[in-house]
C-alpha cells in the first residue's frame, strides 16, 4: 500500500503556518554583511556540520568576504535541521535580512499575463497565468513551489545549483527545521505527485509549497505524466486551502536533476494549471510559470504557441 501524505491540518500548528514571520534581528544599515559572515562562522566553528564543510577554526581569516559567504552557506547547506549555537539566529537574522534588501524584487501582482506578453496563444488560461523568466528566490508572490526530493529536508550539497538549495539558501535555516518537525509527524518520506506548505522567512514569498515531482530515467510512461500533474493539482489545492494566497508561482517541477524532459513537461504544467483553475474560478488571481534557462523559456512559449495537449 502506498504510503499517505501528511494533511495540512495535522502539521499547521506544529509549524505555526498562520503567524507571521518575525526575525529576532532585522537589517542593521551600520553593520557590514562581510562582518556578519564572520561572526556567524566563529559561532558555528565548534557545530557539528562545521567539519562536513571544511569549517576549522580560523580558517575565516585566511580566505576573501566571497569565499567566507560560500562557506557559510555550505555550512548551512549541510548542518542537519536543529537548534544553532546560541546567538547565531540573531547573526543569520540580520545577514538574510540585509542580503534580502539588497536583491531587486519583483512583485508578481506587477508582471504582465501570458495574454499580454504572448496575445497570439491559444492557451485557455492566458489572462490568469504569468510566463516570467527570473529568480524565483527574488519573487515577491504569496506562494513559490519548492521542486523538492522526498526527504523534504532540502538540499545538502554545497552550492548545488537546485531550487531546492536556492530556496532553502535564501529563506534561511529555520526552512529546514519547519521541513523536519513536518516529516517528523509523517513518519516517511513525501510521496512522489503529493507536497506541503511552510512559511518563506527570509524570501519575498510569505509561503513555500514544497512538491516531490516523478523522476524520468529513460522515457517518460503513463505514471510519470499523471504524478507530474499530480503535483502541479496537490499544490494548488494546498495553496487554496491555507487561505489568504492569490498569487502561486511553479518552478519547473522535475525538469532540473529529476530528468524530465522540459517540452512535455511544460505542456502538462499548462494543461493541468489551466484545469484547475477552470474548476476553482476565484480561489486565485494568478499562477506564475516561472523559468530560469532559454530552453526553459523556449519549452513553455513553444506549447503556449501550438495550443498541443500533454503527450
Amino acid at each position: 500500500m502506498c504510503p499517505t501524505s501528511l494533511p495540512l491540518p495535522a502539521y499547521r500548528a506544529a509549524i505555526a503556518l498562520d503567524e507571521p514571520f518575525g526575525p529576532t534581528a532585522g537589517h542593521d544599515p551600520d553593520a557590514r554583511r562581510a562582518d556578519l559572515v564572520r561572526e556567524a562562522l566563529a559561532l558555528l566553528a565548534d557545530d557539528s556540520a562545521a567539519a562536513k564543510a571544511g569549517l576549522r577554526t580560523g580558517a575565516a581569516d585566511r580566505i576573501d568576504d566571497a569565499a567566507a559567504r560560500r562557506l557559510l552557506r555550505a555550512v548551512l547547506t549541510v548542518r542537519d535541521p536543529g537548534p544553532l549555537p546560541t546567538g547565531t539566529t540573531r547573526v543569520l537574522d540580520a545577514l538574510l535580512a540585509g542580503e534580502r534588501l539588497a536583491r531587486d524584487t519583483t512583485d508578481a501582482a506587477s508582471l504582465p499575463t501570458v495574454r499580454d506578453t504572448l496575445p497570439h496563444a491559444t492557451y485557455r488560461a492566458a489572462d490568469r497565468t504569468v510566463l516570467w523568466q527570473g529568480d524565483l528566490t527574488t519573487l515577491g508572490a504569496d506562494a513559490v513551489v519548492n521542486a523538492a526530493n522526498s526527504a523534504l529536508l532540502g538540499c545538502f550539497r554545497p552550492m548545488h545549483p537546485c531550487i531546492d538549495n536556492a530556496l532553502h539558501t535564501a529563506a534561511g535555516p529555520r526552512l529546514r527545521t519547519d521541513c523536519h518537525t513536518i516529516m517528523s509527524l509523517q513518519g516517511h518520506p513525501e510521496p512522489t505527485g503529493t507536497a506541503k506548505i511552510t512559511r518563506g522567512y527570509h524570501l519575498p514569498a510569505r509561503y513555500v509549497v514544497h512538491t516531490v515531482g516523478p523522476i524520468v530515467d529513460g522515457p517518460v510512461l503513463p505514471h510519470h505524466q499523471q504524478a507530474l500533474a499530480a503535483s502541479y493539482r496537490d499544490c494548488l489545492d494546498l495553496a487554496a486551502d491555507v487561505g489568504g494566497i492569490r498569487s502561486v508561482a511553479f518552478c519547473g517541477i522535475s525538469t532540473g536533476v529529476f530528468g524530465y524532459p522540459k517540452a512535455p513537461a511544460a505542456r502538462i504544467a499548462l494543461d493541468t494549471v489551466a484545469e484547475w483553475l477552470d474548476l476553482h474560478p476565484g480561489q486565485l488571481g494568478r499562477v506564475i510559470f516561472n523559468v530560469y534557462a532559454d530552453d526553459d523559456r523556449a519549452a513553455y512559449v513553444q506549447a503556449l504557441t501550438e495550443g498541443t495537449k500533454p503527450r
